[in-house]
């Protein structure tokens, strides 16, 4: 007999586990950066989230500490729109990211 107890796994909506995006998704999501480095391939070591570029804040900044490079991750509790688009455009730019991750439920 184990002593391993496991609990029953639902779907849900990523806004009915993160009611918002900024003060609750962002945060867990850095604090849980290994996971999503692991999944898309990249190392990556966080330099800072809501990060100012112009009149918008980029989600999470990183780096790969493999080449140096900057990482921008933009994250979402709801499918993908173009405002979104044009904002990772911004901090793109702003930033002088190599690498973008965007991660949503859906596009």
């Amino acid at each position: 007999m184990s002593d391993v107890t496991f609990g029953r796994l639902t779907d849900l909506l990523p806004r009915e586990a993160w009611r918002h995006e900024a003060l609750s998704f962002t945060p867990w999501l850095a604090a849980n950066i290994d996971q999503l480095a692991e999944v898309v391939g990249i190392p990556l070591e966080i330099t800072g989230t809501e990060i100012a570029v112009e009149a918008f804040a980029a989600d999470i900044l990183a780096r790969n500490p493999s080449d140096g490079t900057v990482v921008l991750i933009e994250n979402q509790l709801e499918q993908t729109d173009h405002t979104h688009l044009g904002q990772i455009m911004t901090y793109l730019a702003g930033l002088e990211a190599h690498t973008v991750i965007w991660v949503a439920p859906r596009c």
